[in-house]
């Protein structure tokens, strides 16, 4: 039974959290994107404070800031009021989180910081309050209730902070247009880094798996690859092994469409010469940002000589079950 009553509990606490967090949708409205704004032309840091549960949330969106792009420092309230507010310059961007908005602490650095001349920013749950008449631009993060069982621990309210946080870091991805290459020069260790960092020799398809025929041959023949590789595209090569053209099944509608007669025609005629290629030794970060850029899942990966050593698909950088698949160097 007590079994039961903890699983019942622990479901209810993470309701509560998510309907905290669905109910900030409604509030992002001008006032977070001129958060965004202000922080995207700022030529400073942002500078995160608050106490307590929000200070802990504050270190992990400067965490993630400054992971994807944009510089970011935590200052403890105290502490600032003990010297550390030297650290702040009003080139900066000081984004102070309190539910409440009435920490003293806070508000009394945020004082300071007004004299100097930065822009604030406040998360906090009570629109109306002192933090909220300091700052240049107020967040409403406010919950409707914590969900401690007795409605004191900050739970709802720091998740809530949390993930406004991880909004206002997600936009400045978007404006910065932080891509995959960049963040892996912040992310050289663990297996993201690892991911990023590996080459495309490393993860691409080869050997017979690859759809492949000689230039000249029929066009049906180049179709039936096509089919029997399940893969939407063929390769053309000459004897050398030299990357001529690819055919893809879409080619091969739009013909149908036309009415083009296939036993006339070799693969030659229907493919789409000089296709898209990587190289070899590109990174996976160069791969995933070339994908992108050309709203493509695959490429044929080739050699300094233009020699086609294989192909690359987004699914199998990503793996079929969503790991990074890696082989031996070849």
């Amino acid at each position: 039974m007590a079994k039961d009553q903890s699983i019942k509990h622990a479901r209810e606490v993470l309701k509560i959290e998510a309907e905290s967090i669905l109910s900030l949708i409604d509030r992002i409205d001008e006032n977070f994107s001129r958060a965004v704004e202000i922080i995207y032309l700022s030529k400073g840091r942002v500078i995160v404070t608050g106490i307590g549960k929000s200070g802990l949330i504050g270190k992990k969106i400067v965490a993630t800031l400054t992971s994807t792009g944009t510089p970011a420092l935590f200052l403890h309230p105290v502490e600032g009021m003990h010297g550390d507010l030297g650290i702040v310059t009003r080139n900066d961007v000081v984004l102070a989180i309190s539910n409440s908005g009435e920490t003293v602490e806070l508000n009394t650095l945020i004082s300071r910081a007004r004299d100097i001349g930065v822009s604030l920013i406040a998360f906090t749950g009570n629109p109306s309050s002192s933090l909220a008449g300091l700052s240049d631009v107020v967040i409403d993060v406010g919950v409707e209730r914590e969900a401690c069982p007795f409605g004191l621990a900050p739970t709802s309210s720091t998740t809530a902070s949390l993930a406004m946080g991880d909004a206002l870091a997600a936009a400045l991805i978007k404006k910065r247009r932080f891509n995959e290459r960049d963040f892996q020069k912040f992310h050289p260790g663990g297996t993201l880094g690892q991911r990023l960092l590996a080459r495309v020799r490393d993860v691409m398809i080869c050997g017979e798996q690859i759809p492949m025929i000689y230039s000249g041959v029929p066009a049906l023949r180049a179709v039936d690859e096509i089919d029997k590789k399940n893969l939407g595209f063929v390769f053309v090569t000459n004897s050398e092994n030299r990357l001529l053209g690819i055919l893809t099944d879409g080619d091969v509608r739009r013909c149908v469409g036309k009415g083009v007669i296939f036993e006339e025609k070799s693969v030659d005629d229907l493919m789409t010469k000089s296709p898209q290629t990587i190289d070899e030794n590109a990174s996976i970060a160069q791969t995933i940002e070339a994908m992108e850029k050309d709203e493509i899942t695959a490429l044929a990966v080739v050699n300094k000589k233009n020699h086609l050593s294989g192909y690359i698909h987004l699914h199998d950088i990503l793996g079929r079950g969503g790991t990074l698949k890696i082989s031996a160097p070849h």
